[in-house]
């Protein structure tokens, strides 16, 4: 078996893992343009708590499905010409859902949500483009960092709200997809594959089957599923639950939500860096039983301002550090030649464990006590058992991924 030397990547790693975490960042807001605003569509169109689950769950939906064929596509085409195609493919959307909720037609937004999801995608493009610039012994860190474009949900619940307050609806979808116009030209001027970069031109269905046949494809997708899918769930339901239990306008209520994403986005790179000096395992239990913990928390209601933000912020810390921790995880343990594939598989199922909690979070929502107690024990259940999965089936060490092709 012959070795492969390693290019020579320092140069340009800083910019490059920079301007993905933008890009990603930037998604992510057009991603979660219906969340901070569900509030807002369901009293203008009279929806029950049951359609404006779905209407926030749709994009995710979508977000984390086409996660399956993007991470291959990386594979081939590499990093750069996919953050392009899907911030491209995101401008229309965009536009799209802007111009639903104008003509408050609750089929067209749902319609429109569901294609706003190829925004969601871009989290497959960036685990692998930031491998691929960085060595093995510092991947938990460069993943932690573009993990941190998750900061594009805080960004969205905090001024989505308030954009549409100074300048309008439509108006605020044609600042988002403006953004989206310039961030797409930025990768064009000035983002760069990797010198370590090696497409891999294999077909797409092969190299999906491949990855779905390595334990390691379905370990790291259940965990994934419950800490990223954890984090999605609030950042794009937190809204309505702090409105509904609360009684915050839907401002407030996004400030609030903004200030959840942003403890989980700083928490990830922590996780990450955390998972590059000890065992991910460690780092993935933390998470797990601090999760359980502060989702039990969270079902006595613990009154506002203080208690409720401390409640949820701790949430999300833990939910963040899980976050970069199993990504730090895979990293490790997937191919290098199938880190693509196997990252589309992983994330899409985070994106999956994101999509059903809202629509469990509304159709278990008791009006009569105004509480959601069933759903947030279920989570308290889910972290329980995930806890137990990791620290009895997976193992502490594990090989390092090989470098070189077959």
């Amino acid at each position: 078996m012959s070795t492969v030397t390693r290019p020579d990547v320092s140069a340009g790693q800083g910019l490059n893992l920079a301007l993905a975490t933008w890009v990603s960042a930037i998604n992510f807001w057009a991603w979660n343009m219906i969340g901070p605003l569900s509030t807002t569509y369901a009293g203008d169109m009279e929806l029950s708590s049951s359609e404006a689950s779905v209407l926030v769950a749709t994009p995710i939906l979508v977000g984390a499905l086409g996660r399956i064929a993007v991470g291959p596509l990386t594979d081939r085409f590499g990093g750069r010409t996919m953050f392009i195609a899907v911030t491209l493919a995101s401008i229309i959307p965009v536009l799209a859902v802007g111009i639903a909720g104008e003509a408050g037609s609750y089929p067209l937004l749902v319609v429109f949500g569901f294609f706003l999801g190829i925004a969601g995608t871009v989290f497959a493009v960036g685990i692998p483009f930031s491998n691929h610039w960085y060595e093995p012994s510092r991947r938990g860190f460069a993943t932690g960092v573009f993990g941190m474009g998750m900061v594009g949900t805080a960004l969205s619940a905090f001024f989505t709200p308030r954009f549409v307050n100074w300048f309008g609806l439509l108006p605020t979808h044609v600042i988002i997809a403006a953004a989206l116009g310039v961030t797409a030209l930025l990768c064009v001027f000035v983002m760069r594959d990797s010198p370590a970069f090696t497409p891999n031109h294999d077909a797409v269905v092969p190299k999906l089957k491949a990855a779905a046949k390595l334990p390691v494809t379905w370990e790291m997708s259940f965990l994934y599923a419950v800490v990223f899918g954890g984090f999605v769930a609030f950042s794009n339901y937190l809204p309505t639950y702090i409105k509904t239990i609360y009684g915050f306008s839907a401002v407030d209520a996004g400030a609030r939500t903004a200030a959840f994403a942003l403890a989980a986005v700083l928490a990830r790179p922590v996780g990450g860096m955390l998972a590059d000096r000890m065992a991910p395992k460690y780092v993935v239990l933390a998470s797990f039983a601090g999760t359980a913990v502060m989702a039990a928390v969270a079902i006595l209601q613990p009154p506002p301002d203080l208690w409720s933000a401390l409640t949820f912020i701790t949430l999300a810390l833990f939910l963040g550090v899980g976050t970069g921790g199993v990504f730090a995880w895979v990293s490790r343990r997937a191919p290098a030649n199938s880190v693509g594939s196997v990252t589309g598989i992983v994330s899409a199922a985070g994106g999956l464990g994101g999509y059903f909690p809202p629509l469990v979070m509304g159709s278990t929502y008791d009006s009569v006590d105004n509480d959601y107690t069933i759903g947030l024990a279920l989570l308290v259940i889910t972290a329980l058992i995930a806890f137990g999965y990791t620290a009895l089936k997976l193992h502490t060490q594990e090989p390092a991924p090989k470098e070189n092709t077959p």
